[in-house]
């Protein structure tokens, strides 16, 4: 269990080359694949994914299995972003739709009970907006990404 079928230094010589491979395929393929995190912060994500999942790989651990898996991950989601911006069919599907939670003062407790969220995040939201209390809001949205954007009155 704790011993290493490789030395210690090819581990880290491969984390780095990976590291480097992915930064540098993020950011020729554009800002679209990042969204809101930084580069290094996806990255972090994408290598500690495929440290404790090992399934994707079908048993080859090697260099270059390995940059073949994250090139085919990053051109898929740039096929998938590429699909949505040219199709509202399928951006529907892949993004779904934003979602009313108040409207002129009325909340939707149905579409807050769907969206399983809690009244705790939609008054953080409503503060955040300088909502008080619902009656001073003219409109809630829960938006695609999971933000809440709010209209006051």
């Amino acid at each position: 269990m704790f011993n290493m079928t490789v030395p210690w230094w090819e581990l880290v010589l491969r984390s780095v080359l990976v590291y480097a491979f992915l930064i540098a395929l993020l950011r020729v393929t554009g800002k679209r694949q990042v969204g809101q995190l930084a580069p290094f912060d996806l990255v972090l994500l994408l290598v500690l994914s495929n440290a404790v999942q090992n399934s994707m790989n079908g048993g080859d651990n090697s260099l270059t299995g390995g940059l073949v898996s994250a090139t085919t991950l990053v051109m898929l989601n740039y096929v998938v972003g590429y699909a949505t911006y040219r199709s509202k069919r399928i951006e529907e599907l892949i993004e779904g739709r934003p979602q009313v939670l108040i409207h002129n003062g009325k909340l939707h407790e149905d579409v807050m009970a769907k969206a399983q969220l809690t009244h705790h995040e939609l008054a953080a939201a409503l503060r955040q907006a300088g909502c008080a209390e619902i009656s001073h809001c003219m409109s809630a949205m829960l938006e695609n990404n999971g933000s809440i954007s709010v209209i006051r009155r």
